[in-house]
């Protein structure tokens, strides 16, 4: 048993709403605007972190500035990655190509079996609720590049080339953010190593097409879930759709060019023992234009232990989750079919 299923759920229920909260913006700068702890805004709303200045005297500026984020956000927008726009392009590029293929092309990848290293999945509906979720997704492992690039397409020619870059490159600025989030929290080192010694990769190439208008306010592309990873980095194409639960509400999250969205998952909300809450978010499709983006998922071994270390443990911070590993969550979260991080409370201290 291990993380060869689908690692995020895109068949759930719609979710009522969390208790996220939101830091107002104190600043009005036409062209940069900041919340009370110095974070930039993108379009008012959603912080920037910039990963270049973890490299220089800033470190641990950025440091914190990712751990007010993960607090009080639940995700961030990532610029300076160090991933070229070329290769930015590319995948996107790519994509677009891969979901213009010919539907039997396409299908050849449709498999039922969750356990599939590479699937496509596709748009269904939801009888009981009266709901169409509509996405096209080719769900595959991607890290060791070396283990799963064989199994992946050929048609178009490019995809192993630049899918390959694509997942080395958005990989390294993965680990590169959650070990400055782990350093922030004030993770041990051995620790660190421990938790990302093993780690895994999932990739997604998603498709949200046009939806006619009448069918609008019966469809989505995703419905509200969180993520059962330790983050989940998104490149968007330039079209909104995503949206975040921030402040018991859903807000629109603007795509900022070049820029990456991260955000918390189930895995982060139990090592963090529930400093940080993994985001609820929901994606909405238009009537006028396709969408597409690119998701990298980051998950630990199954022998991972999961429940907080105990550096992050003391009097006045008692331990909220167990002990557990990877592989008992991720076993857990398929029995219980929960779409959000409730997922995490059979875990609790106070649920034994």
């Amino acid at each position: 048993m291990s993380p060869s299923k689908m690692l995020v759920a895109d068949d759930h229920l719609a979710l009522p709403a969390g208790s996220n909260k939101t830091i107002p913006p104190t600043s009005t700068n036409a062209k940069v605007q900041t919340d009370r702890y110095g974070l930039e805004l993108w379009e008012g709303s959603s912080p920037v972190i910039d990963l270049g200045a973890l490299h220089g005297p800033s470190r641990s500026d950025i440091i914190k500035q990712l751990d007010h984020a993960c607090r009080h956000y639940g995700f961030f927008m990532l610029k300076n990655h160090g991933i070229s726009e070329t290769l930015l392009n590319g995948i996107m590029g790519l994509a677009r190509e891969f979901f213009h293929l010919p539907e039997g092309e396409r299908k050849k990848l449709y498999s039922p079996d969750p356990t599939s290293l590479i699937s496509l999945a596709v748009g269904f509906k939801d009888d009981k609720q009266d709901v169409f979720v509509s996405r096209e997704s080719l769900k595959f492992h991607s890290h060791p590049l070396e283990k799963f690039v064989n199994a992946w397409p050929t048609n178009p020619s490019s995809f192993r080339e630049i899918v390959g870059d694509y997942c080395v490159a958005s990989k390294r600025a993965e680990i590169t953010v959650i070990e400055a989030i782990f350093e922030g929290l004030g993770m041990e080192r051995e620790t660190i190593d421990q938790i990302l010694g093993k780690h895994g990769q999932y990739t997604s190439l998603n498709y949200y097409p046009v939806c006619d208008e009448s069918n609008l306010e019966r469809t989505f592309g995703l419905r509200g879930h969180t993520d059962s990873t330790i983050v989940t980095m998104l490149l968007p194409d330039e079209v909104p759709g995503l949206e975040v639960l921030l402040n018991d509400e859903y807000v629109p999250v603007k795509p900022m060019p070049n820029a990456l969205v991260v955000h918390v998952g189930d895995v982060l909300q139990g090592l963090s023992n529930l400093q940080y809450k993994s985001l609820l978010h929901r994606v909405i499709v238009n009537s006028e234009t396709e969408r597409l983006s690119i998701a990298s998922y980051c998950y630990p071994s199954n022998d991972t232990h999961i429940g907080p270390p105990k550096e992050l443990i003391n009097d006045d911070r008692p331990a909220i989750y167990k002990d557990f590993t990877y592989e008992e969550f991720y076993s857990t979260m398929w029995k219980q079919r929960r779409p959000d991080a409730t997922r995490l409370d059979s875990f609790k201290v106070s649920a034994a």
